[in-house]
C-alpha cells in the first residue's frame, strides 16, 4: 500500500507549522572560537551490524555513512548496552552497563511511556549541560514519560522533540509527537523521520555559536517499517515490497546523516565537531536474513550472542580522528559518558559510579584503555547474561543454564562452544559474571522461557 506523501512536511496544521519557524540567516564558514568540541551522537534503531556498506552490506546503499567511515574511524568490535531498546539507551546515557543500570529491559507503563530513570540520575546530557553545552534529544527517548523523573528535560536536555514512548514510535506516521513538555498533534499522514531531521538541522543552526550536544535517536529502521517513497535504486529490483521499503528507509536515514554533516561543514564547525553513528541492537525483522543484516554474526535482537549486541560504530572528527582507521578495540555504550566528559573537560561528580572507560585518546590515535571485562544482561521472559574478557566470551541463557564459552578471535560467529574443553576458564568467567552485577528489585532474576518476539 502506498504511504501518504510527506512533501508538505510542515503543512497547515499548527504543530508542524511551528517546526518551520524562521531562523536568522547563517554565515557560512563563521566558525566560533570554541575550545570544547561539539558532540553529535546519531543512533539508529534495530539496525544490524551488517546493514551498512562499510560493514559489508551488498544490497542497501549507504554512501554517506560509508564516506563517514572513510573519513573517520570504523569500529569492528563495538557493543550496545544490551540487545533491546530501553536498557541499551539507559546504558548510553548513564555510563553504566546493564548489571548496574536502573533499566534492564523494556517495561511498559500504563498510558504512555516506559520505566523512568530515577531522580538525580547522572547522564551524559547533564554532565555536558553543567559544562556549558546546549543539549538536545531528538528522536526516540523511551526512558521515562514527560513529567516523571525520567523526563528528558529533567535529565540534562534543554530541548526534546520526538517520541517519548517506544510503543508510540512503532508508527512512522503518528498522531502526535512531543516538543519539550508539550504534546504536538499531527495528522497521521506526516512522516516523523523527516520532522525529526528538520528539527535537528534547525536546532544545530541555532547553536552554532556555542558548544552543543545533539543526541539524534532515529527510529529507522525499526519494524514496522514505512517510507514515503522508495529510493530509485530499488524500484526495478525483483525484491518483495517489504525488502524495498527496508532498504529505502536505511538509505533515507543515510541521506539525512549526510545532510547533517554537510550543515556542520557549511557552518564552519567541522574541525570542532565529533560525530558518532551507532545502532542500539541487532536486527530481527522479516528481512534480516535477506540482507544479512547482522553481518554473519550469530542470532539477533534479544540475545546475548554477537548478532544481538555487536553494532556498527563510526566516529568522524576531521583533524582529530585519522581518516580510514579501522579500530578493533572492544568498546561499549557505557564508554560514551566518560569519553564525552573528558572531551568537554567535565568532571564526573565524586561518588558517582561509571562502568565505562574514556576512549577520547583512542579516537585521537592513542592507546586503547585497559579494561578488565565487558558485561551485559537482559530481563525479557528470562534472565540472560554475557561477559567478554579479552577474546573470551561466556554466555548464559538463563540463571540455571550451563555457561557457554567462545573464543571470538577464532570464532566470531560463536559456532563452537568450548565450555567442556576449558572448564577452569568457564568457572573463572562465570564467577566474574556473578561479581559484575548487583541485584535489582525492579528486575528480579527469573528462569523463564525466551522472550517472545515483540516490538521495542
Amino acid at each position: 500500500m502506498k504511504q501518504p506523501s510527506t512533501h508538505r512536511l510542515f503543512g497547515t496544521f499548527a504543530a508542524a507549522t511551528a517546526l518551520s519557524a524562521t531562523l536568522p540567516e547563517i554565515c557560512a564558514h563563521a566558525a566560533p572560537a570554541a575550545q570544547k568540541p561539539n558532540i553529535i551522537f546519531i543512533l539508529a534503531d534495530d539496525m544490524g551490524y551488517g546493514d551498512l556498506g562499510c560493514y559489508g552490506q551488498k544490497k542497501i546503499r549507504t554512501p554517506n555513512l560509508d564516506r563517514m567511515a572513510a573519513e573517520g574511524m570504523r569500529f569492528t568490535q563495538a557493543y550496545s548496552g544490551t540487545s533491546v531498546c530501553a536498557p541499551a539507551r539507559c546504558s548510553l546515557m548513564t555510563g553504566l552497563h546493564t548489571g548496574h543500570a536502573w533499566i534492564r529491559a523494556n517495561k511498559e507503563l500504563p498510558g504512555e511511556g516506559q520505566t523512568p530513570l530515577p531522580p538525580d540520575t547522572l547522564t551524559v546530557a547533564g554532565l555536558l549541560k553543567g559544562s556549558g553545552y546546549a543539549t538536545a534529544c531528538i528522536g526516540k527517548w523511551g526512558l521515562g514519560f514527560i513529567g516523571t523523573s525520567g523526563d528528558p528535560l529533567k535529565n540534562g536536555f534543554d530541548h526534546f522533540f520526538g517520541y517519548n514512548c517506544q510503543r508510540q514510535a512503532h508508527s512512522y506516521y503518528p498522531d502526535h509527537l512531543w516538543r519539550d513538555d508539550e504534546r504536538v498533534p499531527l495528522d497521521g499522514k506526516t512522516y516523523s523521520h523527516d520532522l525529526m531531521t528538520a528539527d535537528a538541522l534547525q536546532w544545530v543552526k541555532a547553536q552554532k555559536d556555542k558548544p552543543f550536544f545533539l543526541y539524534l535517536a532515529y527510529t529507522a529502521p525499526h519494524e514496522t517499517i514505512a517510507v514515503p517513497e522508495l529510493e530509485p535504486y530499488v524500484k526495478d529490483l525483483p525484491w518483495k515490497p517489504h525488502q524495498k521499503t527496508y532498504a529505502s528507509i536505511i538509505s533515507r536515514m543515510d541521506r539525512d546523516v549526510g545532510r547533517l554533516r554537510d550543515l556542520i561543514k557549511e557552518l564552519g564547525l567541522e574541525p570542532n565537531t565529533l560525530v558518532i553513528f551507532a545502532s542500539d541492537n541487532g536486527q530481527d525483522g522479516a528481512d534480516a536474513k535477506f540482507f544479512d543484516s547482522n553481518g554473519g554474526l550469530r542470532d539477533t535482537k534479544r540475545s546475548m550472542y554477537e548478532g544481538g549486541i555487536r553494532e556498527p560504530f563510526i566516529a568522524c572528527w576531521p583533524g582529530k580522528v585519522k581518516p580510514g582507521t579501522v579500530e578493533k578495540t572492544p568498546v561499549a555504550f557505557w564508554d560514551f559518558l566518560p569519553t564525552a566528559a573528558e572531551l568537554a573537560g567535565a568532571k564526573i561528580p565524586a561518588g558517582r559510579k561509571t562502568d565505562g572507560l574514556s576512549v577520547a585518546g583512542l579516537l585521537r590515535g592513542g592507546p586503547a584503555p585497559k579494561r578488565e571485562y565487558l558485561y551485559w544482561e537482559l530481563h525479557e521472559g528470562r534472565f540472560i547474561q554475557a561477559l567478554r574478557q579479552g577474546d573470551w566470551k561466556v554466555v548464559r541463557n538463563g540463571p540455571n543454564a550451563a555457561p557457554e564459552l567462545y573464543n571470538l578471535a577464532d570464532d566470531p560467529q560463536e559456532k563452537k562452544n568450548l565450555a567442556d574443553e576449558q572448564p577452569d576458564r568457564v568457572t573463572a568467567l562465570a564467577k566474574l559474571m556473578r561479581e559484575a552485577r548487583t541485584d535489582s528489585e525492579l528486575w528480579p532474576v527469573k528462569a523463564g522461557k525466551p522472550a517472545a518476539k515483540k516490538k521495542g
